[in-house]
């Protein structure tokens, strides 16, 4: 059974850093393509930042508008995803989703494509 649960959520000011985890079980982090999303209120569920085995590594895919301010590492040995988000912004208010089982070939982006998800971890930012 495969389950994703995340932590590391909070309530923060503005300019803060957060680290969120996604730790899975009956499911390997390290082959396999890994995603966060966020949800807002009354939004859409957006993709945030995915990681993926490629060429002996892996490779990562971000949102254009969180390029250089969220960062998606793996812990192999723990099997643990981490989405580092720094200088956080009031935007980024939302419940925090970690994604696997998507669909081979998908976009990463697409929450529909994904099979397994965590309940989230909620994250507020204050002004």
């Amino acid at each position: 059974q495969v389950q994703l649960v995340e932590s590391g959520g909070g309530s923060v000011q503005v300019g803060d850093s957060l680290r969120l985890s996604c730790t899975g079980s009956g499911y390997s982090a390290r082959d396999n393509h890994m995603t966060w999303f966020r949800q807002a209120p009354g939004k859409g569920r957006e993709g945030v930042a995915s990681i993926y085995p490629a060429g002996g590594g892996e490779s990562t895919y971000y949102a254009e508008s969180l390029k250089g301010r969220f960062i998606i590492s793996r812990d192999n040995a723990r099997n643990v995803v981490y989405l580092e988000m720094n200088d956080l912004k009031p935007e980024d208010t939302a419940m925090y989703y970690c994604a696997a089982g998507r669909r081979f070939g998908a976009p990463w982006n697409r929450e529909h494509e994904y099979t397994y998800w965590g309940q989230g971890t909620q994250v507020t930012v204050s002004s």
